[in-house]
């Protein structure tokens, strides 16, 4: 047992879906001590590359409060730049929703997904994805536009930590991890996406098909609360 969990069991994960009044979509999620707010907000114009084509767009932004990791950083637009690793989480995140996306039937319209990390213990980026499709499914179906999304998404984190697979790494696993991987699947279980990094030894395939199996197991599990929410 580790912080009284079993290696395949997922952090406690609660989903607030409408947490916000104004956006037009909302969901404030958390797997354990990290919560992360995500919004979903519809514009009626598309970027100029897309202008005349009949599709619409669907793009991400994250950030890192300044005390979300408990000592606080100076936020990105001091610097008059983003980091590159912020650069790479929203990238991932637009790709993940727009893999169950069909632009066709948004119309010329820009769904416009933000992500606020209040408080980070490890699993950021996943917690993002599987709560801002939630947020996502919300503002599409304010507006008749629920066809949009074509299926569902959801991340979870898995890696090895003395030699043994667990599911849903907090921060002080994450930092002591062997290997680690953020796997982003479909609701049906299709891969959308794995990045999969030795950080102190390498892995074998078969080792990485038991993570990808366990994250398998954490994603029906998140998929299911996602449903949840979206009853409400």
């Amino acid at each position: 047992m580790r912080e009284g969990r079993r290696r395949d069991e997922l952090r406690p994960l609660e989903i607030v879906p409408n947490f916000l009044e104004q956006p037009h979509g909302s969901a404030l999620i958390s797997f354990g001590k990290t919560r992360v707010l995500c919004t979903a907000s519809l514009e009626e114009s598309v970027p100029r590359w897309l202008a005349g084509q009949g599709r619409g767009w669907l793009t991400a932004e994250y950030s890192l409060l300044p005390a979300s990791t408990g000592e606080r950083t100076a936020r990105e637009a001091r610097t008059g730049r983003q980091q590159g690793r912020t650069v790479e989480i929203q990238r991932l995140i637009g790709r993940s929703v727009r893999a169950v996306a069909d632009l066709g039937a948004l119309g010329e319209r820009t769904l416009w997904l933000d992500c606020d990390v209040l408080q980070a213990d490890g699993g950021t980026r996943c917690a993002a994805i599987s709560g801002v499709y939630v947020a996502a499914a919300l503002a599409l179906d304010r507006f008749g536009l629920s066809k949009t999304l074509t299926g569902s998404v959801a991340a979870v984190s898995v890696g090895v930590v003395d030699g043994q697979a667990l599911l849903d790494l907090d921060y002080k696993e994450d930092s002591g991890a062997e290997a680690d991987a953020n796997v982003v699947t479909t609701g049906a279980g299709e891969l959308i996406e794995v990045q999969a990094t030795a950080e102190r030894a390498t892995f074998s395939r078969d080792r990485l098909e038991e993570l990808l199996d366990l994250a398998g197991r954490g994603i029906e599990h998140i998929t299911a609360a996602q449903r949840a929410a979206l009853a409400d």
